[in-house]
């Protein structure tokens, strides 16, 4: 993921920070300077860096802190709360409404990704129940139109182009008269992408702008854009009034700093990240829970809302109920590993848990052992897969026949035994455990136990104990 390597650095000088006997101003300012180093080297701006110095310090003042004070939390809540503010200004978007016509233009550098998060922007906001329609009013790169076209059929979109007018803004009036005439509610513009240097496509995304009168105009941003990030941002910022900023490609490994830098140049929040090239992988951006995984604190209320949405909604009042009795079957954990298989890329999940960074897994590596596994359960009768005893109901004879049966070796067998106890003995914890009615997981008395009993000692500690965890859970 993008920016993990700067989110572990910046870990690692908090983790360093917490092992000292005395926090004084030595302390802070060597905690300071990992962390600024840490953010230049991921090709954060050096003003932006300095700025979230000088506000640390402000924060948190040692001398007037009373002895009472816990000068660790505040310094860590302090780091926390700029990471925040840098990634969101504070200043309110627009959002779209049903029934009335809004225009959206997307802006960008060229090879952002424009065009595809375009169609990706239509499709999310079309499963919310809404009426998109795609304007391609890229006239500059060739197969730009052939793009969004081949995108728009396949999420089933209208979509509007030309190929053979040349002047974008004309097409650009066409195509929003056009869907406006249609009741579609989301009429997105796709523009040409474009840098600083090439005056006369800014000057048309001006007239562009000036012709549609947009709602709204997203700034599409590459994250593995370096240290231009900044400059380029702000000369868009300049020229149309960028609303609000989507950064793509984070699903790469770049260093990702510059779209810190991006989004304090344009002084508009992040909505949404590209986690991908399908469709669907299009995320919601919230600056809390982002943060609290970049830093490896977890994000527990969006590991707990992708795990509803990994299990299908008719099954879910079902599988708590078994849960809340500690009951975990074999055939349960088969039907666990299908749907995380249909929800994405696994380091997602794992950076949503507290102290897990995305990279101690290998990519690729957990999804091969569950597919491994799935086709040993698959040689497994009904029996066996519903009985929540394996000793009981797997004997070395019945093991033997499943590893036959499935092509596998006895070794690989024994160890989705184990997977399964393992998993078995982590849900047999959840027994008593109810949900929460209206989302509100903070206030069940039993959810406290539960984590205490699901995370171990060793991640539990790192966090100040079961308070500086439920601090945490209160800031996300």
């Amino acid at each position: 993921m993008v920016l993990a390597e700067l989110g572990g650095r910046i870990s690692h000088a908090i983790h360093q920070m917490r092992n000292v006997t005395v926090i004084d101003e030595k302390a802070l300012n060597q905690c300071l300077n990992e962390i600024t180093r840490a953010l230049l080297q991921s090709d954060v701006s050096f003003s932006l860096v300095k700025e979230m110095q000088t506000n640390i310090k402000k924060i948190v003042n040692l001398e007037d802190l009373a002895a009472g004070h816990n000068k660790r939390r505040i310094i860590e809540q302090a780091i926390f709360s700029e990471l925040c503010k840098m990634l969101d200004p504070g200043k309110p978007v627009f959002a779209p409404k049903k029934a009335k016509p809004s225009v959206v233009m997307f802006v960008g550098l060229q090879g952002a990704g424009k065009t595809t998060t375009c169609t990706k922007y239509a499709y999310y906001h079309q499963k919310k129940g809404y009426k998109p329609a795609l304007v391609c009013a890229d006239t500059f790169r060739a197969g730009a139109f052939d793009q969004l076209k081949q995108n728009a059929t396949k999420a089933k979109i209208p979509f509007y182009g030309s190929y053979t007018e040349s002047d974008p803004v004309k097409i650009a009036v066409e195509g929003v008269d056009r869907f406006k005439k249609q009741n579609s509610d989301l009429i997105i513009v796709d523009t040409s992408g474009r840098h600083k240097q090439e005056a006369s496509l800014f000057e048309e995304m001006r007239q562009v702008a000036e012709a549609t009168k947009p709602d709204l105009v997203i700034f599409v941003m590459d994250s593995s854009i370096g240290q231009a990030a900044f400059d380029q941002a702000q000369a868009f910022k300049q020229s149309v009034a960028v609303g609000a900023v989507i950064i793509t490609k984070m699903d790469g490994h770049a260093k990702g700093g510059g779209a810190l830098s991006a989004v304090a140049a344009t002084k508009s929040p992040v909505t949404f990240i590209g986690t991908g090239e399908h469709m669907d992988q299009f995320e919601v951006f919230d600056v809390k829970p982002f943060v609290s995984r970049l830093l490896g604190m977890g994000d527990l209320s969006g590991l707990v809302d992708k795990l509803q949405e990994v299990v299908p909604k008719e099954q879910q009042a079902e599988y708590l109920e078994k849960l809340s009795k500690g009951y975990f079957s074999m055939r349960m954990m088969y039907d666990q590993y299908q749907s995380v298989l249909n929800s994405g890329p696994l380091n997602q999940l794992y950076s949503m848990l507290p102290g897990v960074n995305a990279k101690m897994m290998a990519e690729g590596e957990s999804e091969a052992k569950m597919k491994r596994y799935m086709t040993v359960m698959d040689s497994m009768t009904n029996e066996e897969l519903d009985s929540s005893n394996p000793n009981k109901a797997f004997n070395q004879s019945r093991i033997t026949r499943i590893a036959r049966g499935s092509g596998r070796i006895v070794r690989e067998v024994m160890e989705l035994l184990e997977e399964y106890k393992r998993l078995a003995k982590i849900f047999s914890n959840m027994k008593g455990f109810k949900m929460p009615k209206n989302g509100d997981r903070s206030s069940n008395k039993n959810a406290k136990q539960l984590m205490s009993k699901v995370i171990s000692p060793q991640m539990l500690q790192q966090f100040g104990g079961m308070s500086g965890l439920e601090s945490l859970m209160k800031q996300m």
